[in-house]
């Protein structure tokens, strides 16, 4: 855990004791701060008294005698409107700021010379995150990983001169964090996302920019209209831009993703960096450009070292996102369950041919209509969930379908009907297009039981 000094003998107000609420509460007690907790679910506040923590009911709190409120990413700052903490914190005039706010302010304390990486996008943040983080690790480098990947950002290590942090930022997370200054601030893309929280595209744009406006370094991609518009900005700002594109957008020096190859363009031309052809965990374009954000964040601070096409290989990708579980006959099982929307899914059918292609849950708006253009790739549907029925209607006879209700069912056809196809290597997918509410409690659990399942069948094959 990294203790946290900067309220240090003040007091402060602590809401939302989730993940990363409850960890920042306790960084703050380390850190010397007297911190008054709530959260409006009891299970929470039972969690936090077990752990020895203050529970104060903020909604009858005095926040004068706050010097901050400390606030969890989930609970609005501004739209759909202030949440009523937020409300009382600026009536008494505190500042309203939320975890990775308290790491900058502590790295700045102890190793303002950190290396610190900051990655943030509409999508593919997360994989960025984690392959960035093994780039680092692999060239010998003690590395630290977390922010809205998973592990909160101060239940890491303290902040050493030699440690690296890579650390996956939200939109939520950028606007809790001022002073959000990174040695690599990496900005993938920007598309339409979370607007009932940030109310216009403008605005969720300008909370993105953030993160590379004071960064060190800024490796933007540039293969959409507002990141362009923000590399742009930056240049004339001044700053040190590192473009990335995977759809031949570079307009400086960056890196590129071409043909299932990695570049670096330069004055001097293009030269190879890793041909990532046969690297399972990092098919597909968006991941082309994944890769090239990660290797745009080590060229900034001038690691350009020869290992990298190496680790780029050894590389296992993340659970759940396009993940190679095995081999059933010569069927390849791949679990997508992270593919919740048709904009999600989309990337998976974009990367394979041959698709048994597994998919169904709770709808989300919109359904499949984005993804006609690519059914030529899939071979046969096997619907599951509460949008199976639907489902069917937008398919068509664009390719045949079988009801299977549950992966349970589904799965084991699929497999035996792909392994028997003439194709080469038939691929059966789990890329929903759906939320997993349905049957499961979470994507991970829905691809944690694709997994099983998959595992099981391999296994059968060997006796």
């Amino acid at each position: 855990m990294i203790p946290v000094f900067a309220f240090e003998g003040r007091a402060v107000a602590v809401f939302g004791l989730g993940g990363s609420g409850f960890v920042t509460a306790q960084a703050l007690v380390a850190g010397g701060a007297e911190v008054y907790v709530w959260d409006d679910n009891a299970n929470a506040r039972e969690k936090a008294r077990a752990a020895g923590l203050r529970i104060e009911n903020l909604a009858a709190a005095d926040f004068s005698g706050f010097r901050a409120l400390i606030l969890s990413p989930g609970v609005p700052l501004t739209h759909p409107a202030p949440h009523w903490s937020v409300v009382k914190a600026r009536e008494a005039g505190i500042e309203v700021i939320g975890d990775v706010e308290l790491f900058c302010r502590e790295r700045r304390r102890v190793a303002p010379d950190a290396p610190f990486v900051a990655i943030t996008g509409t999508n593919g943040k997360s994989t960025t995150t984690a392959l960035a983080a093994h780039l680092f690790r692999a060239l010998g480098f003690d590395v630290q990983v977390g922010g809205n990947i998973g592990t909160p950002i101060l239940a890491l290590e303290p902040p050493r001169h030699d440690r690296v942090f890579v650390i996956e930022c939200s939109s939520y997370q950028i606007d809790l964090a001022p002073t959000l200054a990174p040695s690599v601030g990496v900005l993938l893309n920007v598309t339409p996302d979370h607007l009932d929280r940030h109310g216009t595209m403008e605005n969720y744009a300008a909370i993105k920019e953030r993160l590379v406006a004071k960064a060190e370094h800024a490796v933007v991609g540039v293969d959409d209209a507002w990141c362009v518009a923000i590399a742009d900005r930056l240049k004339a700002a001044g700053r040190d831009v590192v473009e990335i594109s995977a759809a031949g957008g570079l307009r400086g020096e960056g890196v590129l993703y071409d043909g299932g190859a990695l570049y670096w363009r330069g004055p001097q031309g293009r030269s190879l960096i890793a041909d990532l052809v046969g690297i399972g965990s990092l098919r597909g374009a968006h991941n082309g450009q994944n890769a090239a954000a990660a290797v745009g964040a080590l060229h900034a601070i001038g690691l350009d070292g020869a290992g990298l096409a190496k680790a780029l290989g050894s590389f296992a990708g993340l659970p759940h996102r396009m993940e190679e579980v095995g081999k059933y006959g010569k069927a390849l099982l791949v679990n997508d369950s992270k593919a919740t929307n048709a904009d999600a899914a989309e990337k998976a059918l974009l990367s394979f041919n041959n698709v048994y292609w597994i998919l169904g849950g709770r709808p989300k708006q919109g359904g499949l209509a984005s993804l006609r253009p690519l059914f030529s790739r899939v071979v046969k549907g096997y619907l599951i969930g509460e949008a199976a029925k639907a489902f069917a209607r937008e398919i068509g006879d664009a390719f045949p379908v079988a009801f299977c209700d549950t992966l349970e069912k589904a799965l084991p056809i699929a497999a035996l009907e792909a392994q028997q196809s003439p194709a080469a290597e038939p691929v059966v997918l789990l890329s929903p297009a759906c939320a997993s509410f349905d049957q499961f409690p979470d994507f991970e659990k829905r691809g944690d039981r694709f997994r099983e399942i998959a595992l099981s069948l391999i296994a059968s094959t060997k006796h």
